[in-house]
């Protein structure tokens, strides 16, 4: 009899739990009318250790190169969703990948970092992966990793952390064969770049790498 009381008493609250889950973490976030969700993750990122949600969406504005993406950000209010931030240019709009179709890739939410995934192009080819974290108060962009290239002719990589400044660039040339045949690697350091999930690509930002002179672009 016992040992009835204690698995009902167990169930009543896995029930319970269940519950109260529910009603806090299982609440539609207020979407604006006309979006429609591409994805959408959980996790800590301001570091609370209450989960926030990250949702991408296609709006319901179009431009010439497709329609605009909107990522928004929304934290626990009691039992509801606050949006917290928002930005229509941190995410290319669906036709930016060119003959590669729609950019988006994906968003992951690992160690408190939001990573945002990108790629497009046709027979020169680009993949980006943007990094952010959040501090005093705003998504700040604190990595990014940038691979750009064609067979037959080069391929480069860009590996920069905002943070240190530290910059990794690498380039390998290649003949029609595929075959690489000059490679450029440079470090070097450009400190007290601050970009923001709010104005990620309201600006050209281009980089000269010190000894090559190749011209990067964030």
């Amino acid at each position: 009899m016992k040992s009835c009381l204690l698995i009902i008493k167990s169930l009543l609250l896995t029930i319970l739990f269940q519950l109260t889950f529910l009603l806090i973490y299982g609440q539609d976030i207020p979407a604006p009318e006309g979006y429609v969700i591409l994805e959408e993750k959980e996790g800590d990122l301001n570091k609370d250790g209450i989960p926030e949600k990250v949702v991408v969406f296609n709006t319901n504005d179009s431009t010439d190169v497709g329609t605009i993406r909107e990522i928004q950000v929304y934290k626990k209010s009691g039992n509801k969703w606050e949006l917290l931030t928002s930005s229509k240019n941190a995410i290319g709009k669906s036709e930016d990948g060119g003959m590669g179709g729609d950019p988006f890739e994906s968003i992951e939410i690992k160690g408190g970092v939001l990573i945002i995934n990108q790629s497009g192009g046709s027979s020169w080819k680009w993949f980006k992966t943007d990094k952010y974290r959040f501090q005093n108060g705003r998504f700040q962009l604190i990595g990014v990793i940038n691979n750009y290239g064609r067979p037959g002719e080069y391929f480069e990589n860009i590996d920069f952390n905002l943070l240190t400044g530290k910059l990794v660039f690498k380039k390998e040339y290649e003949n029609d064969e595929q075959k690489i045949y000059k490679k450029q690697n440079e470090t070097f350091y450009k400190k007290g770049m601050k970009i923001f999930l709010t104005d990620r690509t309201l600006n050209e930002i281009k980089i000269l790498t010190p000894k090559y002179k190749n011209e990067i672009y964030l």
